[in-house]
């Protein structure tokens, strides 16, 4: 089934918030350069509008005639203008429309009162704006930049932390959690918080400077307009709210019934025979016309809601400036304002709506980023290994193979024993297979041996030393170990059998292939072994295990473990990698673990496993002798 795309919350958003914050401590200086930046940005962005106001204010005085009082009474006092032109300005009607009958004037009175452009005011406040666009422009650049290296470092160096903390985790937390969890707080919440960080830092400084100095700056300027202008935008604002909360229904109505229909399509067309065996098509095609018109009608509610959004931005937008232009226009024609700080208004009601939606919108992508943080230091904050107190080496070129086992109890739950008295001694070079039931504590037993898991009591001995006094490096650089789950990675077959190795000549790999059986298969290959493989390819999970056994065989170490390694094998193939490990565990203590017990019958030692203790030891004779667990397990798998 699909994952819903839904928004993560935070379980503690003050919490997880701090240990985000306190993260990007290294990152201290620059985070300040960038908020410096962000902050002179949005101020001269508050600053601007009223530098356009006086602009305009200087060109439109610049078309208007001189009419003011002291300009009329020093024409009327002046004696070089005749009685007739001051005649001709009398019978004028000085008013508004006084510049359309400037033609009518005598010259000397025009040269007093014509329209005159204020180009010095005009060309520095010009330029005062260029240098303001310019430094915002600069301002912000230079701060994206930081802030995009800041949050790359700062997921690259998550990224780093995760993969160590990885290395320093028990076991048990690995068989309590799934893959896919860790991966994704690897890869996808990761990633939602440095890019969330990167949009959000900049984006949360500009715009509540731009919100509460766009509020500070209307009352600065007009309180009436600033009233009309706010009032006008929470309305549209209240408005949208009412017709988002009623369609949320339809968003998440939507998502539910898509992942319905996603699952229901998986699961019949991968039972599409049985489908048609059956002749339940016709069924089947009612259920998913039911489905789909199920989501046609969420979809079409919620995508016409989501529609309406832009539009009622827009809307909202309008209502301010339409508000803004008449309460604008009443005031100016009372001479309370000029027509300039209607057009700053206009600006700064611009800066109110947009910087109002778009807090919204990063208050959504808060939750988000915090939510994705809470699960990245949720697992960095995880209990890790105890530390190891190393006071011996084994050396793998002499190390002699032998192993013991004193007393040794292990739980993987506080008071829930799976293994509760296990002794047992092993010679170098034995092969010793572990047999028993599902649950009976055989491969626990193996974890225990490579130090995957601390015991709780007793002691594990290889050639005399405790493995408690010894590294898991240490440990694991002993061990050859074939699993029964398979892993190839992208790359060649080559590389996919020498991993981790230096030093090996194709002959050899080709040696290792023969004796695993897996030599024919290579050469069908374009290239042989240096075919690439990956998980799409058509390699059957047999081949993919034969060529992880000669992974193993490459690795020349004194132990060898076996873990249902030929779980995945035909009878016949299964024949041949018997032949190939009887090969490669001469002069090697191995520890196979099987549910097959025909593979296991040469084996030097074989300890059958139930509820965490050996009930029974010895060779595959003397054990069916004895008739006893052995002997039953064995002849119930030959049973018709």
């Amino acid at each position: 089934m699909p994952r819903h795309n839904k928004i993560e919350k935070s379980k503690d958003l003050k919490g997880s918030s701090k240990k985000i914050l306190l993260s990007l401590k290294p990152w201290i200086t620059p985070i300040v350069i960038s908020i410096i930046l962000s902050f002179i940005s949005a101020y001269i962005s508050l600053i601007s509008p009223n530098k356009l106001s006086s602009l305009t204010d200087y060109i439109t005085d610049g078309l208007k005639p001189n009419v003011s009082e002291e300009v009329i009474t020093s024409i009327m006092t002046d004696p070089n203008i005749s009685d007739s032109d001051k005649y001709s300005l009398m019978s004028l009607q000085i008013d508004e429309n006084i510049l359309s009958k400037l033609d009518e004037l005598p010259t000397p009175i025009y040269n007093k009162i014509k329209p005159v452009m204020d180009m010095d005011a005009i060309k520095t406040t010009s330029l005062v704006l260029l240098i303001y666009f310019t430094v915002s422009a600069l301002a912000s650049y230079i701060e994206q930049l930081i802030l995009a290296k800041v949050t790359n470092n700062y997921g690259k160096t998550l990224r780093n932390n995760i993969i160590s903390k990885t290395d320093k985790l028990p076991l048990r937390y690995f068989d309590n959690h799934e893959n896919g969890d860790l991966l994704s707080r690897i890869t996808n919440d990761v990633d939602t918080l440095s890019q969330n960080l990167n949009q959000g830092f900049s984006s949360l400084i500009t715009l509540s400077v731009l919100f509460i100095g766009s509020i500070i700056m209307m009352f600065y300027n007009n309180f009436y307009m600033a009233i009309t202008g706010i009032l006008a935008s929470l309305i549209g604002f209240m408005f949208m709210g009412v017709i988002l909360s009623k369609s949320q229904k339809y968003f998440v109505e939507r998502q539910e019934r898509l992942g319905n229909l996603n699952g229901y399509i998986e699961e019949m067309y991968s039972a599409h025979n049985v489908i048609t065996t059956y002749n339940a098509k016709e069924m089947v095609n009612k259920e998913f016309d039911k489905i789909n018109n199920r989501l046609y009608r969420s979809s079409k509610y919620s995508q016409f809601l989501s529609g309406i959004m832009q539009p009622m931005m827009g809307f909202i937008g309008n209502l301010g400036y339409v508000s803004i232009c008449i309460v604008g226009a009443i005031l100016c024609i009372k001479g309370k304002i000029t027509f300039g700080v209607i057009v700053a208004f206009m600006v700064y009601v611009r800066m109110f709506t947009s910087s109002l939606s778009q807090l919204a919108q990063i208050a959504t992508a808060v939750q988000s980023t915090v939510a994705a943080g809470e699960r990245v230091f949720e697992f960095l904050d995880e209990e890790e290994m105890p530390k190891e107190e190393v006071t011996s080496h084994l050396d793998i070129s002499k190390v002699k193979g032998s192993v013991e086992f004193n007393h040794v109890k292990f739980g993987y739950n506080p008071g829930k024993t799976i293994i509760k008295d296990f002794t047992a001694k092993i010679k170098p070079g034995y092969k010793v297979a572990i047999v028993g039931p599902t649950g009976a504590g055989k491969t626990t037993l193996v974890n225990l041996l490579m130090k995957f898991y601390n015991i709780d009591s007793g002691s594990i001995l290889i050639d005399g030393v405790d493995t408690k006094d010894l590294s898991r490096e240490n440990i694991h650089e002993l061990f050859t170990m074939v699993l029964q789950d398979t892993w190839l990675f992208d790359g060649t077959i080559k590389e996919n059998i020498i991993f981790n190795r230096t030093g090996i000549t194709d002959d050899e790999v080709w040696e290792k292939c023969k004796l695993v059986g897996i030599d024919h298969f290579i050469k069908t290959l374009p290239n042989g072994i240096d075919a690439l493989v990956n998980e799409n390819d058509t390699i059957s999970s047999g081949q993919k295990q034969l060529i992880t056994i000669a992974r193993g065989m490459i690795k020349e170490t004194p132990f060898l473990i076996l873990d249902e390694a030929t779980s995945n094998v035909d009878t016949r193939t299964e024949e041949l990698v018997q032949k190939a490990m009887d090969k490669l565990t001469k002069g090697k203590t191995s520890f196979i673990i099987a549910h097959r017990l025909s593979t296991i019958k040469n084996a030097d030692l074989i300890l059958v496993m139930k509820n965490g203790n050996i009930v029974e030891q010895g060779n595959h004779d003397e054990l069916l002798k004895k008739n006893g667990f052995y002997a039953e397990l064995y002849n119930s798998q030959f049973e018709n």
